[in-house]
């Protein structure tokens, strides 16, 4: 059936099509199947434990199917905030902490409970039912129609035999997976260029976004944080709300001038932001609605890489990261190449209006408790062969999405706010990071213009740590042909990453060699304690921390989420962050676990592992405010363009950053040998740089209060 239903389908994929209430195709598919679901739902004919698995599935189903039937009478809408928690309850309480340790859809219990073959398989359907709850708020019943058609199917054979092989099941996903590939690969792109696919949007101009009651109707999991975040939000005024806007909206417009590209060839701007924060973005819509732009609107949770989302990470990260490797379920090489052929299709199909996308303004937001993933046994892995592939996927497809939006014609911006779990002084440290988006732009960019300066002077700058801190480590600068006219780093100001500051590069590769070391950063929402990276002429030689027991499990940690699968990856980026300001507050409130990259980028040095941060960008002639051209731009991985892009990218980019209180120094070698430091002992000793270290003064005198 599902082969026949594609070929009817054609282009009828996405919002607008799947919240046509007239889908008569579906409407009469999800009628029969619901039926057959409400059977098993009381059913006790199959042996256990498989029995309970599936009951327990087709009432998650159900539950669906109920508010699908809500949404479709337009009594989403208008749901009360108790109807709406309730809801939400029922989706998704099970996977909080405690309770989680008994869900099917954690797989060491799905094991424990229907044995290692079959636990990791249905454990894995289970997650991705779950994950599809936000489509039926939407009114959309292709997916849930679908899911119900696999569960059904693999229900039919247990009940027809009494014993199933693993391989039968394995076979029936794999197939699922691959039939609708096309499916799912067309409504994500379709949801990422095109506004007309846009549910969220409605919410945010349509409905009370003073009212908890909104973030219900999201059909994604709601926590605490949240419904702090839209309270507090309603407390401010009309000119406060419009004053974060324009910060955040005026960085967007200020990095197209800044990349000097033209933001009038743009009619599009992806939103990207969390829920609570509806007051705000309402207000960016509106603003960047008078300089042309439309909005699409990507409520954080839904949100992640090119074929990964994450939705359980406001109510227990641990289930996305015990699922995070689930398609080695499915993974082969002709898998793989049909997703990658659906994607350059979806691509096509919309080629008309790709050219139109202007980039990602994300607003993040950091206090969340930090999160230590627990590695278990029973979770899915990718094989040597499947990371190879997903490598290969992944290039493959940022390569066709980088010809339909040309990323030398687009930007981005990206600001962040706390979130009550930050602690009992949530609104005092949000009322500070409101400050410190808004610092001086000239005072930064004239003290960062010294720094500046200085390192183009440089052969190679070496940065030492210090307070235990093993970072040795030289990096080499390109070399200015013409230094009265060129420059080798950006004086990155408040546009597109807010808030200042920072000097960067992309480094030569040949000649940086050392070690990288921090005891503690946060990335990616992921911890790593003692954090080892040594590089060799550049690429990442040696790994290591401390998170597992195992040596083995430490290094699978790093390749998979610092590594994204590859043996080695080059330094893509070297940084001097400049903002004592943040340091300070950071530090004043005790936070700098909880602070997102954004901002612990700009509270000391900072070396991204990936791709530089001009990557599809490098022919492009951008300036610094005093008019140098910025030539560093390429290293000699990525000048592998000119030859293989396949060679050239990685498509990730990972800031690592050394605290002030972990830095013994940064010092510019000049051919020469003469030296001159830039940071000394944790303090800015460079003529002209000394500005920085007030806040540094001040947080010390607190301290000794």
């Amino acid at each position: 059936m599902r082969q026949i239903i594609l070929e009817k389908r054609e282009d009828n994929m996405g919002y607008k099509d799947l919240n046509n209430e007239t889908n008569e195709l579906y409407d009469e598919r999800l009628e029969l199947v619901t039926q057959r679901l409400a059977e098993i739902e009381k059913a006790n004919e199959l042996y256990e434990p498989f029995a309970e698995y599936f009951r327990k599935v087709a009432s998650y189903l159900l539950l669906q199917n109920e508010i699908l039937i809500k949404a479709i009478n337009g009594q989403i809408e208008d749901m009360s905030e108790d109807e709406g928690k309730a809801y939400n309850q029922k989706l998704y309480d099970q996977f909080k902490a405690s309770d989680y340790e008994t869900s099917y859809a954690n797989p060491a219990y799905a094991v424990k409970m229907l044995g290692e073959e079959y636990g990791k398989l249905l454990s894995s359907v289970f997650y991705n039912i779950i994950t599809n709850s936000r489509y039926v708020f939407e009114g959309s019943n292709e997916y849930l129609c679908i899911y119900c058609e696999l569960v059904v199917e693999l229900y039919n054979l247990f009940e027809d035999r009494e014993s199933v092989s693993p391989k039968e099941i394995s076979d029936t996903i794999y197939s699922f997976m691959h039939d609708y590939t096309e499916v799912f690969t067309q409504v994500s792109v379709n949801r990422l260029l095109d506004p007309e696919y846009d549910y969220f949007r409605t919410i945010v101009m349509e409905q009370d976004v003073c009212d908890t009651a909104c973030l219900y109707r999201y059909g994604l999991p709601v926590d605490k944080d949240q419904c702090k975040s839209i309270e507090y939000l309603a407390t401010f005024s009309d000119e406060e709300i419009q004053s974060m806007a324009d910060t955040f909206t005026e960085g967007y417009r200020m990095g197209f001038i800044a990349g000097n590209k033209d933001i009038s060839k743009k009619s599009v701007v992806e939103i990207r932001y969390p829920l609570g924060f509806e007051r705000m973005v309402r207000t960016a819509i509106r603003n960047f609605e008078k300089i042309g732009l439309k909005s699409i609107l990507k409520p954080s949770s839904v949100f992640n890489t090119l074929f990964e989302n994450k939705y359980m990470e406001s109510v227990n990260k641990q289930v996305d990261f015990d699922h995070k490797e689930d398609a080695a379920l499915w993974y082969d090489k002709a898998f793989v190449e049909y997703r990658i052929e659906c994607y350059r299709n979806a691509l096509l199909k919309n080629k008309e209006i790709g050219p139109n996308y202007g980039g990602p303004a994300v607003i993040e937001i950091f206090g969340e408790e930090p999160f230590t993933p627990v590695a278990k046994q029973d979770t899915c892995k990718y094989s040597d062969e499947q990371q190879k592939l997903l490598v290969h996927m992944t290039n493959e497809c940022a390569e066709y999405l980088n010809q339909c939006i040309k990323s030398e014609e687009r930007s981005f911006t990206i600001i962040s706010y706390p979130v009550a779990s930050i602690g009992d002084k949530f609104e005092e440290i949000f009322s500070e990071t409101v400050k410190l988006n808004t610092l001086d732009y000239e005072l930064y960019r004239d003290i960062q213009q010294k720094i500046i300066d200085a390192l183009d002077t440089a052969d190679r700058v070496h940065i030492v740590g210090a307070n235990g801190n093993k970072t040795d480590l030289y990096v080499k600068i390109y070399e200015l042909e013409n230094p009265d006219k060129e420059t080798a780093f950006e004086n990155c100001v408040a546009d597109v990453n807010i808030p200042v500051g920072e000097v960067f590069t992309s480094p030569v590769l040949e000649g940086t060699n050392g070690k990288l070391h921090v005891s503690q950063v946060y990335l990616n929402d992921l911890n790593y304690k003692n954090l080892e990276i040594d590089f060799k002429d550049g690429m990442v030689a040696e790994y290591t921390c401390s998170n597992f027991e195992k040596e083995e499990e430490n290094k699978k940690y790093i390749k998979d989420n610092l590594l994204y699968h590859y043996d080695t990856l080059p330094l893509g980026e070297f940084a001097i962050g400049t903002n004592t300001t943040a340091y300070k507050m950071t530090n004043v409130y005790d936070i700098a676990e909880k602070m997102p990259i954004l901002i612990a980028e700009k509270t000391g040095p900072h070396f991204a592992v990936g791709d530089t941060c001009y990557k599809y960008d490098e022919d492009n002639t951008t300036f610094n405010p005093d008019g140098k051209m910025i030539v560093a731009r390429d290293n000699s991985v990525s000048l592998n363009r000119k030859e293989d892009i396949s060679k050239a990218y990685f498509n990730c980019h990972t800031d690592i950053t050394i605290p002030y209180d972990e830095l013994g120094a940064i010092t510019i070698i000049r051919k020469d040998g003469s030296e001159t430091d830039i940071i000394r002992d944790g303090r800015f000793v460079l003529d002209g740089t000394q500005e920085l270290n007030k806040p540094l003064d001040e947080l010390v005198a607190i301290k000794n209060k």
